[in-house]
């Protein structure tokens, strides 16, 4: 099953290829998908704004959105099927919806859910990544669209952050300052040859001029190309094996983001336990920020 999320989309369209159809017909075709896929998230983010609207008082509402992509994984492929598998952990009743600080989450002025940009469907058209990519980034763009909505995405693998990151930041006119919390800084030019592999997504990031400021902590898997890619594009690489060196500065992160208009945190599950998320969603409230997670990838 996890080989068909990375593969179906491909083979799919080499058949109509082979069948002699028009490639005019396909990408008219495709455009339609694409269409009908943004037009679900524009409508479902709405919805769900006027409805936070109405019930007043919400400085912002933390939205989920996610995208379900795994084809981008040069190992596993499972992150594709990880959003949903959030949502139950966030609704399964194992715990009550209430946060530390009084935050009730069945509150929709605090989260609601726009639900997934529909991406196998959209792949198995045949859409390549370039096109998959501005999707990514259009869906972004129409949560934000919806005030006071503030997106909080779920991958997915870490190749979504690129598009993720672009959508925030010309959304808002300029670079972004992103905290990143990973094992690994995601930096390769091109992993593997695949320039939008998760391992490349903040060469892409860097190059784009998306990202003014970038700090990437927990770093404990980095070759020599992540080190050199890193001085390239002037990141702030945090290793685990200083960490006890660099607690003091890392500890005044949070401090540090009061005096940012924006931050774009991202985080990796190989990073982040559970009992930060509730902290990912306060932050929303207080702060403008844009949240993305991704599953192990």
């Amino acid at each position: 099953m996890s080989a068909m999320i990375g593969k179906r989309g491909v083979h799919y369209l080499q058949k109509l290829k082979s069948a002699n159809i028009p490639i005019a017909v396909i990408e008219k075709g495709q455009n339609r998908v694409i269409d009908a896929s943004l037009t679900l998230i524009r409508e479902r983010a709405k919805l769900k704004g006027e409805l936070v609207r109405a019930l007043g008082g919400a400085v912002a509402s933390t939205s989920l959105l996610g995208v379900p992509l795994g084809h981008n994984s040069s190992f596993l492929q499972g992150p594709a099927f990880a959003p949903p598998r959030i949502r139950e952990a966030i609704w399964c009743g194992s715990t009550n919806s209430t946060t530390e600080e009084g935050k009730e989450l069945n509150d929709p002025r605090v989260l609601t859910d726009v639900g997934d940009v529909p991406v196998q469907e959209i792949r198995d058209c045949g859409v390549d990544d370039d096109r998959l990519m501005n999707v990514i980034t259009e869906s972004v763009k129409l949560v934000m669209e919806e005030d006071p909505l503030h997106p909080l995405v779920l991958g997915g693998d870490h190749s979504i952050s690129f598009p993720v990151i672009r959508a925030v930041s010309e959304k808002l006119g300029g670079p972004v300052d992103v905290l990143h919390l990973d094992a690994h800084p995601d930096i390769y030019d091109a992993f593997e040859g695949n320039k939008y592999s998760h391992a490349s997504s903040f060469a892409r990031i860097m190059e784009g001029g998306y990202a003014r400021r970038l700090l990437q902590v927990g770093i404990r898997s980095i070759t020599k190309e992540g080190r050199e890619q890193g001085k390239r594009f002037g990141v702030e690489q945090y290793e685990m094996r200083t960490f006890s060196r660099d607690r003091q500065f890392l500890e005044n992160l949070v401090s540090l983001s009061l005096l940012l208009k924006y931050i774009h945190i991202l985080s990796q599950l190989q990073t982040v336990i559970r009992a930060y998320i509730a902290f990912f969603y306060l932050l929303c409230l207080t702060f403008d920020v844009f949240i993305q997670t991704t599953a192990f990838s």
